[in-house]
C-alpha cells in the first residue's frame, strides 16, 4: 500500500518539484499538498499521513512551528518530518532537529540527495 506524504511548501513550483522528485526516484505514494504550516497542520491533524516533506519559511504558521505543533501530538516521532528548505546553516539544521525534525535537505538538492535523504522513510 502507497505511503501518503504531506508535502508542505508555500510555493506551487516547490511543491511540484518535490513531488516530481518523489515519482523520479521511483517511490510509489499518495501526495498530500498544504500552502503553509497552518494548513500542513490542519492536514495532519485530519490523518493518514506517513511522511511529512516541509519547507521552513512559509506565512501564517511557519515549518519550524509547524514541526513543534505536530510534535505536540506525536511525541513519539512516529511520523518522520523532513525540513526542505534553503535554511542550511548549522544552526538552522540544530534548532530544526531540536524541534522534532528526523531530517533536513537544503535546497536546492539533487535527486540522489534526495533520495538519500528519504531512503530510510520510503525505501
Amino acid at each position: 500500500m502507497p505511503k501518503t506524504v504531506l508535502v508542505v511548501d508555500d510555493s506551487a513550483m516547490m511543491r511540484k518539484i518535490v513531488i516530481k522528485n518523489l515519482k523520479d526516484c521511483g517511490y510509489e505514494v499518495t501526495v498530500v499538498e498544504a500552502s503553509d504550516g497552518k494548513e500542513g497542520l490542519e492536514k495532519f491533524q485530519a490523518g493518514g499521513v506517513d511522511l511529512i516533506l516541509t519547507d521552513w519559511n512559509m506565512p501564517n504558521l511557519d515549518g519550524l512551528g509547524m514541526v513543534r505543533e505536530i510534535r505536540k501530538l506525536d511525541p513519539e516521532k512516529k511520523v518522520p518530518i523532513i525540513m526542505v528548505t534553503t535554511e542550511g546553516s548549522a544552526d538552522k539544521v540544530k534548532e530544526a532537529v531540536l524541534a522534532g525534525a528526523n531530517n533536513y535537505l537544503a535546497k536546492p538538492f539533487t535527486p540522489d540527495r534526495f533520495k538519500e535523504k528519504l531512503g530510510k522513510f520510503l525505501g
